[in-house]
């Protein structure tokens, strides 16, 4: 069982999409922002309503193009659900993320557009479920629906313990830039001004990308990132045989890339002729025999004339 693959329209699609989501995270970086008041309130609720067109369009293209059908959308929202549950395990203690190793394995079984469907409606399920609704909701799905895209973006032919190595090692890198994005989205409007971490409005990029290092670095690195990175690279290590066997053969038995076709009946074969019975024979004259004289009265009187 390979990945699903990503048709143009799709790919299209995440491309627009990913560079469209770099550029709500970066901004800052680019335009002069104040930082006052909290973290991008007003901003989230539109990013919100543009991300949820974009989940559209990558599914209806993938819909279109063959890519995914009614069972992978069904795989989908039981995958979804599954993610929701499981991250108030671990949320809010140490780091610790129970949810992003279940996205790197179904994003590397069902491929990328899969993966990035998944990483969105994981998190905005588990925030209905946990009550996290809140301006970080829609950087939260967009950082991680580029988790479940990358992991459908590995190499396709590794088995074995190199899989297992490499999807631990992408985990745990995921892990740390999903840190590093949701950091980006509100530490330019939440530092104070007049320190070493603050964010300078107008200052050059490199500056600012300095400062911003240094605050990720004493804040979230090597603490709440370093938790989310070794909890996933373990569960994929320990669980991640039997989770990437039991994915692959439920898409063998639902034949998620089994691709549609109509063929032409065959024609009905047509019945043999009937046979023909045999028509009569006419009886054949026997030479053998003198054929009889036919007796008249004629005949008759001279043939029994009396005194003869």
């Amino acid at each position: 069982m390979t990945a699903l693959r990503v048709a143009p329209r799709t790919a299209v699609i995440l491309v627009l999409a990913s560079v469209a989501a770099l550029a709500t995270f970066a901004w800052p970086f680019l335009v002069p922002a104040q930082p006052e008041g909290m973290a991008r309130t007003t901003e989230a609720p539109l990013v919100f309503i543009v991300v949820l067109p974009v989940l559209l369009a990558v599914v209806l293209a993938e819909l279109g193009s063959g890519g995914i059908d009614s069972k992978a959308l069904a795989m989908l929202g039981v995958l979804a659900a599954v993610n929701a549950a499981l991250r108030p395990l671990g949320a809010g203690t140490a780091g610790i993320e129970t949810v992003f190793f279940l996205l790197v394995l179904a994003g590397r079984v069902f491929g990328p557009g899969f993966g990035f469907l998944l990483g969105a409606t994981s998190l905005f399920a588990s925030a209905l479920l946990t009550a996290g609704v809140g301006p970080w909701l829609p950087f939260q799905m967009l950082a991680a629906a580029w988790v479940g895209l990358g992991a459908g973006l590995l190499p396709a032919r590794l088995r074995g313990r190199a899989e297992i190595v490499v999807l631990a090692g992408y985990g745990a890198v995921a892990a740390y830039a999903y840190g590093l994005l949701m950091n980006l989205w509100f530490w330019p409007f939440s530092v104070g001004a007049d320190t070493q971490l603050s964010y300078v409005a107008g200052a050059p990029v490199l500056e600012n990308l300095h400062r911003f290092a240094v605050f990720t670095a004493v804040t979230s690195t090597f603490g709440w990132d370093t938790g989310r990175a070794v909890t996933t690279a373990v569960a994929i290590v320990l669980v991640g045989p039997a989770v990437l066997a039991a994915l692959r053969r439920a898409a063998r038995r639902a034949a998620f890339d089994a691709p549609v076709t109509f063929a032409t009946p065959p024609p009905s074969p047509t019945p043999p002729p009937s046979p023909t019975p045999p028509s009569p024979t006419p009886p054949t004259a026997d030479l053998s025999r003198p054929a009889p004289i036919p007796i008249t009265p004629a005949v008759a009187r001279e043939t029994f004339r009396p005194g003869r």
